[in-house]
């Protein structure tokens, strides 16, 4: 394996313009991808992760040029993919192919499966149905399928066949690199594992690179040499598996890690999962995109509050910026009243009755009471300013942990004052 790269990623982003009107006038944009950078080494293995949302299927794409990237730049054997035009486009995806999360999306019902492998072939110039068949065979044999499978159609194989099929398809052109976007996460786990090893075969007979884009951590941790850990279009640590894994610098990362199933031990509490879902790539949060979730996200200095009490208040605040505040079941379970009212709130975001510092209680009171008087927004605006993160006010770079991996938290850096984690 060597230090240079087969593909180099540097500040790729796709955005989509939302639009609206007669003259489709462009409102919004959604921010699927904002900024990502990431290297994958001949030979190497590379796990894209992350929840559902995040952007990583649009970063295959983009990467791949099946969807034309908004900025950045996509480098290919030391070459600039986003200038490929024509032949030379054409020979990249010969050299760069991709396997789909659902192969029974992939194929056409009416091809057999020794049709549907051997098109790339046909595309690309391969002419003599003979030398065809025999790489079909051949290829279909390498997955640990029949060479009279050929002559069968999809739809008599079962799922973790399929996708063997799938994989004898994208080596026809005998490639570089395999973007592999969630190619085993329809399949059992018994099937998985036959899945993950075959590719581990293939990578070594082929000598491939893999860009391997999954939301499972342990299939990542047995399968990847290093991993990118995404969240709402941005890395946020990524570095060699076992140390990223083993010892996780951004919180993300950590709590992705906690929610791997572990049925060797129940010793401790099970981990808290993340509150919230992920927020909308057309209004990310300011600052760090991650502090609307994140359990350790930074206090305010001037505040003397303990960090459960903040926190707190800082939830009652995001749920007034959501709107999700459900007031109607409030005062059913306390009552209509304006006192009820506020001290139902306390109690449902564990708020204590009174805080300690007098600035952070008055700014309280009246927040709830523009609360009890029906006024949400003005609510999260009075605690916005006294109870604001320096989360939201500086977004986080990465930032090196060691000499081998790093991670965008502000509680890395020196600029932000904070406890060290």
């Amino acid at each position: 394996m060597t230090d240079d790269p087969l593909l180099s990623v540097r500040g790729l982003k796709k955005h989509y313009p939302v639009t609206e009107g007669l003259l489709a006038r462009e409102v919004e944009r959604v921010r699927a991808v904002d900024g990502v950078d990431f290297d994958l080494r001949p030979g190497e293995t590379l796990g894209l992760v992350g929840e559902s949302g995040c952007g990583k299927s649009t970063v295959a794409a983009t990467t791949l040029r099946l969807e034309e990237p908004t900025g950045g730049e996509i480098r290919f054997d030391g070459d600039d993919v986003t200038a490929y035009e024509g032949d030379d486009l054409k020979r990249f995806r010969r050299r760069a192919q991709l396997v789909f999360q659902d192969p029974n999306a992939t194929f056409d019902p009416r091809m057999t499966v020794g049709e549907a492998v051997g098109e790339p072939l046909l595309i690309h110039g391969m002419g003599d149905p003979d030398r065809r068949r025999a790489i079909v065979e051949d290829l279909l044999e390498r997955v640990g399928l029949s060479a009279d499978d050929a002559d069968r159609y999809p739809h008599a194989f079962s799922g973790g066949q399929k996708q063997r099929i799938a994989l004898a398809r994208s080596l026809a052109l005998d490639p570089d690199l395999l973007v592999a976007d969630e190619p085993v996460s329809g399949l059992d786990v018994s099937v998985q594992a036959s899945v993950l090893e075959l590719m581990a075969d293939l990578q070594e007979t082929f000598d491939l690179s893999i860009l391997f884009i999954s939301h499972d951590m342990s299939v990542v941790r047995e399968f990847c040499d290093r991993i990118a850990v995404m969240y709402l279009g941005e890395i946020v640590e990524r570095g060699p598996i076992d140390a990223v894994l083993d010892d996780p610098a951004h919180p993300y990362t950590r709590a992705l890690v906690e929610a791997i199933p572990d049925l060797g031990t129940d010793e401790g509490p099970p981990p808290e999962p993340l509150s919230g879902d992920v927020p909308d790539p057309a209004d990310p949060p300011a600052g760090c995109r991650f502090r609307t979730r994140c359990p350790v996200v930074i206090p305010p200095e001037d505040l003397d509050l303990d960090r459960e009490t903040w926190r707190a208040v800082y939830d009652l605040r995001l749920a007034l910026e959501r709107d999700s505040l459900d007031r109607e079941a409030l005062e059913e379970r306390v009552g209509t009243t304006d006192d009820a009212l506020r001290d139902g709130v306390r109690k449902a975001f564990d708020v204590p009755a009174e805080l300690a510092d007098p600035v952070a209680e008055s700014t309280l009171a009246a927040a709830l009471d523009a609360l009890a008087s029906g006024d949400g927004d003005a609510a999260a605006a009075r605690l916005e300013g006294t109870f604001a993160s320096p989360c939201e006010r500086h977004e986080p770079t990465p930032v090196g942990v060691d000499r081998e991996r790093d991670a965008a938290c502000l509680r890395l850096e020196d600029r932000v004052d904070g406890e060290a984690d």
